[in-house]
């Protein structure tokens, strides 16, 4: 296995420029598998925090930068799609969420909303002692002992401190959710209609949205809740302010 990274085949999630140069970094090993993108391109390339690996290692080692609650130390640690990043002596807290074309990015939040990650149920099955385990998307798995209110393709938010389940969201028709991938990622809209496929074709949704209704399948949606659009609309109104301010720095000088 390469130890290296291209950038023109990095994943399309990565948010890296393709042509700046001929290598990033690599993810190691960790949750989102392929999809996962390296915690230092966040640092350096998204928000620009560091400038080299160098950096990132030393700003890691002072155990400020969390990732679903943990201290990260390894600055190739995979970061993927509704996770939480926060930096507590900066006081700043982001969920990686992807936006059109499948891109991921980084959503400002509150400290209140950073307190759990939502993950989607992929999986779902018995095991020893009675329990039940659930696969959620970033590949880690949850044991509870009721598992009949639970459903793959619905919608979990776990405590990053405690682990335990705080809130449950059902894949149904007039649920929230997001597309993740395809050509209406970063959407979000009311579920209108779920369209069962015959045989082995996908089954697909269609999503009420506030620009009009569009369709995708079923794989590509995730149920989420309203705080997700109260955060895109935050996230709006800061980019906005911050566009302004350097507006009015431009005719200051």
């Amino acid at each position: 296995m390469t130890r290296h990274q291209k950038r023109l085949s990095a994943p399309n999630a990565w948010p890296v420029e393709r042509k700046t140069g001929t290598f990033t970094v690599k993810a190691g090993a960790g949750p989102h598998g392929e999809a996962g993108v390296p915690l230092l391109i966040l640092l350096r390339d998204v928000l620009g925090y560091v400038d080299s690996k160098k950096e990132a290692r030393y700003a890691l080692n002072e155990g400020s930068v969390l990732v679903n609650g943990d201290a990260v130390s390894d600055e190739q640690r995979p970061v993927g799609m509704f996770d939480i990043l926060a930096f507590t002596e900066r006081e700043e807290y982001y969920r990686v969420f992807p936006e059109e074309g499948g891109r991921l990015a980084l959503t400002p939040i509150d400290a209140d909303a950073a307190d759990g990650r939502l993950g989607k149920i992929v999986n779902k099955q018995d095991v020893s002692g009675g329990d039940t385990q659930l696969t959620l998307h970033d590949g880690s798995n949850l044991r509870v002992d009721d598992a009949s209110e639970y459903a793959t393709k619905d919608s979990l938010v776990v405590d990053n401190e405690t682990k335990d389940i705080v809130a449950h969201f059902s894949y149904e028709e007039g649920a929230l959710v997001t597309a993740v991938d395809g050509s209406h990622s970063g959407e979000i809209g009311e579920i209108d209609e779920i369209v069962v496929t015959a045989g082995s074709g996908n089954n697909t949704v269609v999503v009420d949205g506030d620009e009009g209704s569009f369709e995708t399948i079923e794989e590509y949606v995730v149920v989420i809740d309203e705080q997700f659009v109260d955060d895109e609309d935050a996230a709006a109104d800061t980019e906005a302010d911050a566009d302004e301010g350097s507006a009015d720095g431009g005719d200051d000088e």
